[in-house]
């Protein structure tokens, strides 16, 4: 696993006691259906990760950035405020 990957899933998944794959991560953070179901690990990586670190993890898994900023828009909603992705 790359330092990108391995960075971002001890933020995500030992906090919270998610055992997910990087891979998986990468597919939850493209998925509106993640904001609906008010996934943990997906808020982590919104709220947590720093915006470098998270665009990082974006090119280097090939996540496709504009689902990624739908998600964190609808996270945003739901939180109260602005997290670095949400436009």
């Amino acid at each position: 696993m790359a330092s990108v990957a391995a960075k971002v899933m001890s933020t995500v998944s030992a906090p919270y006691g998610v055992l997910l794959t990087a891979a998986q991560l990468a597919e939850k953070i493209a998925d509106i259906k993640s904001a609906d179901t008010c996934d943990c690990s997906v808020f982590a990586f919104l709220s947590e990760v720093s915006p470098k670190l998270q665009q990082s993890f974006i090119d280097e898994m090939g996540v496709h950035k504009d689902a990624v900023i739908a998600v964190a828009g609808k996270f945003s909603d739901l939180a109260g405020y602005k997290l670095p992705l949400a436009i």
